[in-house]
């Protein structure tokens, strides 16, 4: 079992984390923002004891990786995936992304993985593409008020702002009769709070205005796409429905009641649903 960092062609030093055997089918996980690679444990544990290789990485800015002043959009983010991928020379891959790690996945599969002959499947859960804000094409996207709002937040009180998300919407703990699991808001600020103020601000730009139609298009691979249908940060109808009908060979799951933390809060159910589709 190894971790260590990669250094990319831009000088950035990318930390990754690759359990379990090489010779077995390698799933590579991609974090949402603010988070880091430590977002994935629940899964990582639990394919790791099923047989995979399971590597993950901390996007630039994020978690332990270099907290550089560049390069905080989806095309440095899919090229540093990508620059992981070769460098452990990883084949016959699964990539899963949750949120914005889900644009990642879109992009390195469409522009990197999928032409290099790297990727068996693709997996987006709870994911931005193909755009979060609302334009003339996608008119059911946010208004870009509510990304300046975030911006205004962050700004002012990183930790206040981070610790209000985690424990309200992102979770769903801020819903009536919610059980709310304090250790999890913790990690969840723990690991944002390890990173890079300004790569999560540029961050919001990333997950919010990248249109991801085309890479969605481009990805011929079989591809889950699963989604909450409680989801307080990317809304189900602008996401996973519309995700659905681009991929070309797309399978969809929606959840009744889960957030946008499902991976974690509903880790059995996911985990279980997740295998079933890379063993198929």
């Amino acid at each position: 079992m190894t971790s260590g960092f990669i250094t990319t062609t831009d000088g950035t030093d990318i930390f990754f984390k690759d359990w379990g055997p090489k010779d077995a089918q390698p799933i590579v996980f991609h974090h949402g923002w603010p988070l880091s690679s430590d977002d994935w444990d629940a899964q990582m544990l639990f394919f790791l004891g099923h047989g995979y290789r399971v590597v993950a990485h901390d996007r630039r800015g994020h978690g332990r990786s270099a907290q550089v002043d560049t390069g905080h959009d989806m095309d440095h983010y899919a090229a540093d995936a990508s620059a992981v991928a070769e460098h452990l020379d990883l084949k016959n891959a699964v990539h899963i992304g949750h949120s914005t790690g889900g644009g990642e996945v879109a992009r390195y599969v469409a522009q990197y993985g999928q032409p290099q002959g790297r990727v068996a499947k693709a997996v987006l859960v709870s994911a931005v593409p193909p755009i979060m804000v609302k334009t003339e094409r996608y008119p059911g996207g946010l208004p870009m008020s509510v990304f300046d709002g975030l911006r205004a937040a962050l700004a002012a009180n990183r930790a206040q702002f981070f610790r209000d998300l985690a424990a309200g919407p992102f979770y769903g703990f801020n819903r009536p009769g919610a059980t709310v699991i304090e250790p999890v808001i913790d990690n969840w600020w723990r690991q944002g709070m390890t990173g890079s103020a300004l790569a999560h601000y540029e961050g919001i730009k990333a997950f919010s205005e990248t249109d991801q139609t085309d890479d969605l298009k481009a990805i011929t691979v079989p591809t889950l796409v699963m989604q909450g249908d409680d989801d307080q940060i990317v809304p189900y109808t602008n996401a996973v429905e519309l995700q659905a009908a681009l991929l070309p060979n797309a399978t969809k799951k929606v959840y009744t009641g889960y957030s946008h933390g499902m991976l974690t809060v509903n880790a059995e159910v996911l985990n279980a649903d997740l295998l079933a589709f890379i063993r198929a």
